[in-house]
Order: C-alpha cells, then sequence, then structure tokens
C-alpha cells in the first residue's frame, strides 16, 4: 500500500497510507528501525455510541499537505457519525517530536458526546517481543520502550493535558487482537502495563458538542534513546504548546522550499510567466524537494524508498542508500540550490568507499553493507566483484556538478584523495585492457551482468569528473591517467556498442573468449544515458534513432501513457500485451524522455512542446503529491515502492534541464 503522507526532519520520520492509517515510525535513522513494523496503527472516533476507525468505508478522505509544507491537510468526513475533522500532522523539524491536530466539527443535528482513540501497535526495534508498554502518571500519557528506544505519547483537549484514560494490553497471539479491539465501546481497560508483544491505546475525551461547533484535540509522541530523553521533549511541548511546534516546522519547510539562492523562490506567478511552466509542474516540483527532504538521513544516507509494506511482501525493503540513487537525488538537489543538503551525503561515500576503490550495491542508513543479490563468485566458485559499477561512477560526477555549482574547495579537500581518486583509480584499473571497455559489472536495474550502455556512459563521465577534480589540485599525471581512459571508454563504445548492422546501440554486450560479441538489443530507456552524461550529443544521428526507436517501443499505448523501463519488463507485471504495454509506466523513465526533447529543442516553442510530457507526471501522482515507482498501466494506480526518492528527484531534475535551457535559448543572439 503507497505512503501517500511521510513527515519527517532526518532522524524520525512517519508515514501515513492512503486510508490515513499511521504505519511507519522510523527513529533514529530514517529508513532504519521501522518500530511499528508497517502494521496499522489506528485512529477512531466514538460519537454518542457510534464508532468508527478512519480506514472504515463510511469516511470520505482527502489527504494532501499544506502548500509547501511538511504538514498535512487532511480532511475526513462521516455523515453516519456526524463529524468532519480537518487533522495537521507534522514532526517537528528539529527534534524527534511527532505532532497531530484534530479539528473536529460536529456535523450531526444533534448535541455529540465525542471521543477520539489513539492507537500504536509497537514492534520497537523491529522486534513484537520483548515490547513494555505503561501508564505513566508523571507524563499523563503511555510510555512504550524496548532496549535505548523511548516513545512518549499524550496530548491534550483545550487546555487540559493528558489522556482521560488508557489501555495497554497485548496481540499477536493466542488469537489476542490488541487494546484497539477494546476501543470500540468507547471505554479502554485502563490496565497499566503489559510486555511481550503489546500495543497500546490513549483516550481524549472532548465532552459534548453542540451541533455546528468544533473542538481541538491535540497528540504528541516523543522519542528518545532514553527515558530522560523522550519526557524533556514531552514536557517542552507541554510547556510550550503543541501548536508552537507545528507553526515553527511549517515556517521553517515554506522557507526551505522558498529560499534566496533557489531560482524558482518567491511568486510563482512571476515564475510561470518567465518560464513557461504552469501551476502544476511547479507545484510539484517543490513538493519533491519536500518529500526528497523526508528520506534524507540526518547522517548524509539518502534512502530509496520507506514503504513498510515492501517488507511485509518480500521480508525486505527499500529503506536502503543506493549510491546510484543518492548520487542522483543529490544531483537534482544541488542543481536546485540545496548544495549544504547533499555535502553530507558525499561525505558518507566517502566514508563507506571500499579500500579497493568501489562502492557495493546498496548500504544501510547507519551505513554498514546492506542485504544484496550480487553474488562474489560464479557457480564454478570463481570470484566475481558484486558490484554495479554505475553507482561508484555517478558519485563522483554528482560530485563534480556540486563542485561547478558551488566552488567549496574547503569541502572537497578531505574528498579528494580517500573518495575522488580511490574511485577514479579503480575504475581505470577496471578496464579490459584488449576492448577499452569497463569490465563487466550489474546493471542499473540490478537484473543481468555483463558490458552496459548505461554503465558505459557513466564511468565515461566520472573519469572525466576525476580528471577536472585533478586539474584543480594541480595532479596533472592525474589528470591525463583519468582523461585518457574516459576517452578510452568512448571510442571503444564507438567500436564494440553501436550496432553497425541494426543501426542501433546495444543495451548490453557480453565478450566471448574468440572475441565475438553477444548482444542485447532491447530498447531501454537507460540507454539514454549515452547522451544524459555527455559521451554523446543528443543530436548524433546514433542517439536521434536510439531515442526515436525507444520512443516508437517503450510508450505506453493505453490511455495512462508514459514510458516503460525496457522490453517486456517482467517486474510487477500487469499486462502481456507487450506491444501496448512493453512494461508499467515508471516516473523516471517518463522524465528521461522530456529530458531527451529537452535537450534536443532549438527554440522556445521546441522547448515548450515538452511541457505535456513533463505535465504526465504531477497528473499521475497522488492528491498529496507522492510519486511510486510506478504506475498500473490501465488505472494509474500507484504500484511498487511509494514514495519512491528517485522518482521525485528526477522530476526535480527535468524541471532543471527545462528551466537552464529555456534561459540560454531565451539568451541566444537572434541570428540575421
Amino acid at each position: 500500500m503507497p505512503r501517500d503522507l511521510p513527515v519527517g526532519n532526518g532522524n524520525l520520520l512517519v508515514n501515513f497510507d492512503n486510508s490515513y492509517q499511521l504505519r511507519d515510525i522510523y527513529f533514529p535513522n530514517v529508513g532504519q528501525e521501522n518500530h511499528t513494523d508497517g502494521h496499522e496503527n489506528r485512529l477512531g472516533f466514538w460519537v454518542n455510541g457510534a464508532f468508527a476507525w478512519v480506514d472504515d468505508p463510511e469516511w470520505s478522505r482527502d489527504l494532501r499537505y499544506e502548500t509547501d509544507t511538511l504538514v498535512t491537510h487532511v480532511t475526513l468526513r462521516n455523515e453516519k457519525i456526524g463529524l468532519l475533522i480537518i487533522c495537521a500532522d507534522t514532526v517537528d523539524f528539529t527534534t524527534p517530536i511527532f505532532l497531530r491536530r484534530f479539528t473536529i466539527q460536529n456535523i450531526g443535528s444533534a448535541p455529540a458526546d465525542i471521543r477520539v482513540f489513539v492507537h500504536y501497535d509497537w514492534h520497537i526495534l523491529e522486534a513484537p517481543e520483548a515490547n513494555t508498554v505503561y501508564y505513566d502518571p508523571a507524563i499523563k500519557g503511555l510510555v512504550s520502550y524496548r532496549g535505548e528506544r523511548y516513545f512518549i505519547g499524550s496530548g491534550s483537549v483545550g487546555d487540559k493535558i493528558g489522556v482521560a484514560s488508557w489501555a495497554t494490553g497485548y496481540k499477536e497471539y493466542d488469537n489476542l487482537k490488541g487494546t484497539w479491539f477494546d476501543a470500540e465501546d468507547g471505554a479502554l481497560g485502563r490496565y497499566p502495563i503489559a510486555q511481550g508483544a503489546v500495543d497500546g491505546t490513549m483516550e481524549f475525551d472532548c465532552g459534548v458538542v453542540a451541533s455546528g461547533d468544533s473542538t481541538i484535540v491535540h497528540h504528541w509522541l516523543t522519542a528518545g534513546l532514553n527515558y530522560k530523553e523522550a519526557a524533556n521533549l514531552h514536557d517542552s511541548v507541554v510547556s510550550r504548546s503543541p501548536d508552537y511546534f507545528i507553526e515553527r516546522t511549517r515556517n521553517y519547510w515554506k522557507l526551505f522550499v522558498s529560499r534566496q539562492d533557489e531560482p524558482m523562490n518567491g511568486s510563482t506567478e512571476a515564475f510561470s510567466v518567465m518560464n513557461g511552466l504552469p501551476q502544476d509542474i511547479i507545484d510539484e516540483y517543490r513538493r519533491s524537494l519536500l518529500i526528497i527532504s523526508t528520506n534524507m538521513n540526518a547522517n548524509g544516507a539518502i534512502i530509496a524508498a520507506t514503504d513498510g509494506d515492501i517488507w511485509l511482501a518480500a521480508r525486505d525493503s527499500y529503506a536502503y542508500m543506493w549510491p546510484r540513487d543518492g548520487a542522483l537525488v543529490a544531483n537534482a538537489l544541488s542543481h536546485s540550490g540545496y548544495g549544504d543538503s547533499t555535502r553530507n551525503f558525499f561525505e558518507f561515500c566517502r566514508n563507506i568507499i571500499s579500500h579497493h576503490g568501489y562502492l557495493l550495491h546498496k548500504y544501510t542508513p547507519s551505513g554498514a553493507l546492506g542485504s544484496s543479490w550480487h553474488p562474489w563468485s560464479d557457480s564454478n566458485g570463481n570470484p566475481l566483484l558484486p558490484i554495479q559499477e554505475d553507482e561508484t561512477a555517478l558519485v563522483i560526477y554528482s560530485l563534480w556538478q556540486h563542485y561547478s555549482l558551488f566552488k567549496d574547495i574547503v569541502f572537497i579537500k578531505p574528498l579528494y584523495a580517500p573518495l575522488i581518486k580511490a574511485a577514479a583509480d579503480f575504475m581505470v584499473s577496471y578496464i579490459d585492457s584488449g576492448t577499452g571497455l569497463p569490465l563487466p559489472s550489474w546493471d542499473l536495474w540490478e537484473e543481468r551482468r555483463g558490458i552496459h550502455a548505461y554503465t558505459i556512459a557513466t564511468v565515461h563521465a566520472a573519469l572525466h569528473a576525476a580528471a577536472q577534480f585533478a586539474h584543480i589540485f594541480g595532479e596533472h599525471e592525474f589528470e591525463d591517467r583519468y582523461d585518457a581512459a574516459a576517452d578510452t571508454v568512448k571510442k571503444a563504445a564507438d567500436t564494440y556498442l553501436w550496432n553497425s548492422e541494426k543501426k542501433c546501440f546495444s543495451r548490453m554486450i557480453q565478450l566471448k573468449p574468440d572475441g565475438s560479441i553477444i548482444r542485447d538489443d532491447t530498447m531501454d530507456m537507460a540507454m539514454a544515458a549515452l547522451y544524459q552524461y555527455g559521451m554523446y550529443d543528443p543530436l548524433d544521428e546514433r542517439i536521434v534513432l536510439l531515442m526515436q526507436e525507444m520512443e516508437n517501443r517503450l510508450q505506453i499505448k493505453t490511455s495512462v501513457g508514459g514510458f516503460a523501463r525496457y522490453e517486456n519488463d517482467a517486474y510487477h507485471k500487469i499486462s502481456d500485451d507487450t506491444q501496448n504495454v512493453p512494461g508499467n509506466p515508471w516516473f523516471i523513465c517518463t522524465c528521461w524522455a522530456a529530458q531527451y526533447y529537452i535537450a534536443c529543442a532549438q527554440t522556445v516553442a521546441e522547448l515548450d512542446a515538452t511541457i505535456p510530457i513533463m505535465q504526465w507526471i504531477p497528473q499521475h501522482a497522488l492528491p498529496s503529491g507522492i510519486l511510486a515507482e510506478q504506475v498500473h498501466p490501465y488505472t494509474g494506480e500507484p504500484l511498487s515502492a511509494s514514495p519512491l526518492t528517485w522518482s521525485h528527484a528526477e522530476f526535480v531534475e527535468t524541471v532543471r534541464w527545462f528551466v537552464g535551457k529555456r534561459r540560454r535559448l531565451q539568451n541566444k543572439t537572434p541570428t540575421a
């Protein structure tokens, strides 16, 4: 189930699903230690003896954010029990405090006795066992803990602090449902403590609310590594008020997304006129910057996705730092003026790169090596290097882009030898001396091992980037070495990657011992990298032929539209009609198609013709602006991980391409 509303601050991340049920609580790392393990954490309302959880079908729901913030704006309406509720949820921008504000209106014809129930299904440290939850009279709320992880939940109704009642209890064994079931009669059992597989429910009593009147309930959850930390945060909410923290967080994110060095700051109307972009693209651009921020860990790890349902389905998750995803996200942020947000990422890469100079498959948010399906040997026990070389290459490429924009040489200095030179020396060593091609590695889709067009393009770009770093440090021997290696890779691509018989590039080749070539000529949107990273001009005849063929064979020929990854893509496959649906439409690949048309545009009119393709992105986002990995080719519903950080980054990058190209075209001196 997609996560429609993430809110977070780099240490604490909370996700809601499309029924407005809280599903994930990550702390102290974004993506690491999901303390609810993707389970349902319920919110319910009791009115004059009738009860409804927010996932009940009687509710109408509208799940969005307040404009330019990471504060939600959720509207819930239930005619059956007579409530209209406006919800604001956020995580304080700097401390691990989760805050909720419910403005509850009685839309019934008679006075209503209203009670609110907030439930947590704890799996602290991602384990259902050995949890404890108890009522703390000093807090007037529930304390939940396991080991060095503490969570304190409380709230207020008006000026009255604390819960009206509570329940602690058991679930997930002996057919026990949990304390949420105890809430449905409107009265909780008040058992003071439970340990093991436990959950907890809090009650807030609004009293009798007249028809047409409203009342406000606040709830907050604080997190800490011990009781004192969590309790101190609770005390600060009580002393300052929850609205203080909501308001300061609202202000922070508005400033973040409208910062002065961001070319899209200020009046969105003025920006729209100046750059020719419609409002839905601008809104999605700004929303994407905010969503990306929720998946950036404070230590620099950029997490691919934190959708806990992926774990429930596959017993693993997307909650890892892939160096490729991280590098592309960092590049999009750098080009949007957020260099200070990306510096930690590059330092993180310096700390995790192997002593051989390559980055491995993926890493946990704390920097440990992540789970992997890339083997270290073949079936005969012969050694293999389990890497996707593009991941190493893109970090160096993106770091040069960062430096080109910000010229922060003091920041680059400690990265030069352990990260830049180490990676470049590895890439030089990982070139086949006979062909000049990079040696085999895994492709960016992590499905096949060989010599890939995407890898060749990114290695070429990274070696030139490393050469430019060597140049500014005056190490001309290394500059020449890296440039020469990049030129060798380019010549090898001309010789081996181009299929002269079919007049197309191959997405992957494998070289047999006798020198013959096994070609994979499947159309794959990843081959756009051949021009994206500067190895070929987008107007090169070979690139034009390639992109035309990809448009013909990868565009989705249904009412949904968009572009697939590659022909006959089986991942989350929906349709066997491969002529019309070669695969599911991906946000990333549709952005790549738009980027090509932007790159080729020679006039403002040609550039503006790319806008409908760009608009496909916000048109297929969730109402909250969330972008999944892919969507259903017939219904447009989100598929796979959602939100996917890379999807948002590619849209940000596409908008940056458009804006940069429009400025260049507008500044172009007309020819006679």
